[in-house]
């Protein structure tokens, strides 16, 4: 079973719970740092349980230096416990709160008493439950917050999660294929939209890594626009950006479609379009800031008479969610590392005329990027 093998890696949450607490004991000098994580994606990735975490912020991790315990209740329990078969991961299915949870790991364990320890928590936790965990635990006692600190581990991909990026964008791509088959005018944009999702479902997705796009004509120009009831007519473009989710890891692509031969300025911008892409994709490496990146296309974008046309950021970062870090965007000046996972989304949009935007994505490595996406960039059209 190669294919399992390379999509499933045994010793994933050894290493990631190891990742966090090197991470925990950097952030307070080597002073003793358990940490409490609510975030569902997070705790997905520090455990590397697969099918066992749904939308439901249900759980909490508590990890520390000597244990990983994960609090959860009765619906999940059994699938955790299987998982958890496989990892260094004890679950507790305790029916109390998560607070009452977490005061009862601290007090019963090596830390409780110390006067330098102090608990973590993510940035991200709701102040409901920050109050909550205050109550639990005595008026003098140290709670700090973290700043995306499970996010920053998570931006640097190992071996198998790539591989199930990966299989996603082979199910995304084969979509791709289907769907400029099938659309033509006369259809809605809600009628092409079922048609890509069904289709990425039928054909081994697990679900979908986001709602689809599907934005014809001046609705092209609206990056997240909501497909409804408007017809695709010859003449315009469309906008197809979507993905599958595979193994729990999501997909992201977006092709820009024309109904008939684009002239005059449509085709300028799909020519300058193209060449923002692959010029970005041509530099992308380890060392090359995210700002760097969106600059470049921006440049591209402009010496084609489209300065200021983008809007957005250049890209961002996929795994388990459909965004993470790192972004490339001017906020950016981070350099990219191999294992970072990113897309390259230059987009071009004229409002009440019409929008394009071409994304591909994939992963950065010691030579360059290695695009998963394997869609056409020459011109589709219908």
């Amino acid at each position: 079973m190669t294919v399992y093998n390379e999509l499933y890696n045994p010793v994933a949450c050894e290493w990631h719970v190891g990742q966090l607490l090197r991470a925990l004991a950097q952030l307070r000098d080597g002073r003793p740092s358990p940490m409490v994580v609510r975030d569902t994606s997070n705790i997905h990735w520090i455990t590397a349980f697969d099918d066992v975490f749904d939308d439901e912020a249900a759980h909490a991790l508590y990890i520390s230096g000597d244990r990983a315990v994960l609090h959860t209740d009765s619906r999940y329990a059994t699938a955790c416990e299987e998982a958890a078969r496989r990892s260094p991961i004890r679950i507790d299915t305790a029916r109390e709160s998560h607070a009452a949870f977490v005061a009862r790991q601290w007090n019963g364990s090596w830390l409780h008493g110390m006067p330098e320890a102090e608990l973590q928590v993510e940035d991200t936790m709701t102040l409901a439950e920050y109050r909550a965990l205050q109550k639990a635990f005595p008026a003098d006692f140290p709670i700090g917050e973290t700043d995306g600190l499970v996010l920053k581990l998570r931006a640097v991909k190992d071996p198998y999660e790539v591989a199930r990026m990966r299989g996603a964008q082979s199910i995304t791509d084969a979509a791709f294929s289907h769907i400029i088959q099938y659309m033509k005018p006369g259809m809605t944009e809600r009628q092409v939209q079922l048609e890509l999702e069904e289709f990425m479902l039928r054909h081994g997705a697990q679900g979908l890594a986001f709602p689809s796009i599907v934005a014809t004509g001046a609705n092209g120009a609206s990056p997240h626009a909501i497909p409804g009831a408007t017809m695709l007519e010859a003449g315009q473009c469309v906008v197809l950006d979507f993905g599958a989710k595979s193994y729990g890891y999501c997909s992201d692509m977006t092709r820009t479609v024309f109904l008939g031969e684009p002239e005059g300025e449509m085709r300028a911008a799909w020519d300058t379009l193209r060449a923002a892409n692959e010029a970005v994709e041509a530099m992308l490496a380890p060392g090359v800031t995210g700002k760097e990146a969106h600059e470049l296309a921006e440049s591209v974008l402009a010496e084609g008479g489209f300065a200021g046309r983008m809007g957005h950021g250049l890209g961002h970062g996929v795994g388990l969610d459909i965004h993470e870090e790192p972004v490339l965007a001017p906020r950016n000046e981070q350099p990219l590392v191999a294992g970072n996972v990113v897309t390259v989304e230059p987009g071009i949009y004229l409002p009440g005329k019409f929008g394009m935007r071409l994304e591909d994505f994939g992963v950065i490595t010691d030579d360059g990027f290695d695009v998963f996406t394997k869609s056409t960039h020459e011109m589709v059209v219908i």
